[in-house]
């Protein structure tokens, strides 16, 4: 039987107010993008909506900054004991698995009204609706791109299907290049995880670089992609359920970018200042998960959304 001082002692940081404020930052994000949404739909001002939102993000962003500003220190201090870096590991990946469930429910929703509910609307099938439910116009084929209102394409002659919509696409590459981007980027965030348990600093920072360099220019081209899906196309989220699924996927898929860009972004800024160690260096690895892990989610969205 182990003696009472031979376990290892778990460190217990200080009671802190951090989480109750981050809730509350939280709150005004999600209450004020609800409300930026609905003033878009009604076609009205988005400025209250916009500055709740702002200064929920805001808000939030402070607190996570003196929260992970903490736990560098203590981790620089020696005050985290291996039980409680393991709990990081184990944080980190439940938080991973809630994100894969998280866009499961989408891809989900995606295969259900895409191979049951439109052939169920259509008649097909031993569920399939026999007699108009519907609106008169109602087509059972996909893209579902028309609402009871009549609210289509705004350019109907140009309303695609979405294989010429997919191709229409392609002819500038955007879809296309951003896979290429995002696969590339997993390929240099792991060669600046390499250079790091090499203790090779100075290609640690090169290699981070250009992960973050080609997040960037991801996000660019998602921008330029959602220009051309609204002016030309007329495609948004008032399309139908096509442009509904089109633009949740993609754009929480973006959002996800975004954040993980920026993860990366403090990661290099971290690698700049001296932080890392080739044997102490979780906060790089989680976010190299985190960026491997929205890398695959992108590589189902081009498959799903853009090519089947």
């Amino acid at each position: 039987m182990a003696s009472v001082g031979s376990h290892e002692t778990y460190y217990v940081p200080e009671q802190t107010k951090l989480p109750f404020f981050a809730s509350i930052g939280l709150v005004f994000t999600v209450y004020g993008l609800g409300g930026v949404l609905n003033d878009i739909k009604a076609a009205e001002s988005a400025t209250t909506s916009t500055w709740i939102a702002l200064f929920g993000f805001g808000l939030l962003s402070f607190i996570l900054f003196q929260w992970f500003s903490t736990v560098i220190r203590e981790n620089h201090a020696g005050m985290n004991s291996d039980q409680l870096k393991r709990s990081y590991v184990w944080g980190m990946s439940w938080f991973i698995f809630s994100e894969v469930m998280f866009f499961a429910a989408f891809f989900g929703a995606l295969y259900y009204v895409r191979n049951f509910a439109v052939p169920w609307l259509g008649g097909e099938g031993d569920k399939g609706i026999t007699g108009q439910i519907l609106w008169p116009e109602f087509v059972a084929t996909w893209p579902v791109i028309e609402n009871p209102s009549s609210a289509v394409f705004t350019n109907p002659e140009e309303a695609l299907n979405v294989h010429e919509w997919s191709l229409a696409f392609f002819a500038k590459f955007l879809p296309f290049w951003n896979t290429i981007i995002l696969i590339t980027s997993s390929v240099t965030v792991h060669f600046a995880h390499t250079a790091l348990k090499a203790e090779n600093r100075k290609r640690l920072i090169q290699w981070l670089s250009v992960t973050v360099a080609l997040g960037v220019v991801f996000l660019f081209l998602q921008v330029e992609e959602y220009i051309e899906a609204y002016e030309h196309y007329g495609l948004t989220l008032d399309s139908g359920i096509y442009g509904s699924t089109f633009f949740l996927l993609t754009g929480f898929h973006g959002f996800h970018v975004t954040l993980g860009t920026f993860i990366l972004a403090v990661m290099l800024a971290r690698a700049i200042k001296g932080h890392f160690k080739p044997n102490d260096h979780f906060g790089f690895e989680a976010a190299s998960w985190y960026w491997h892990f929205v890398d695959v989610v992108w590589v189902g969205l081009f498959i799903f959304v853009y090519l089947v």
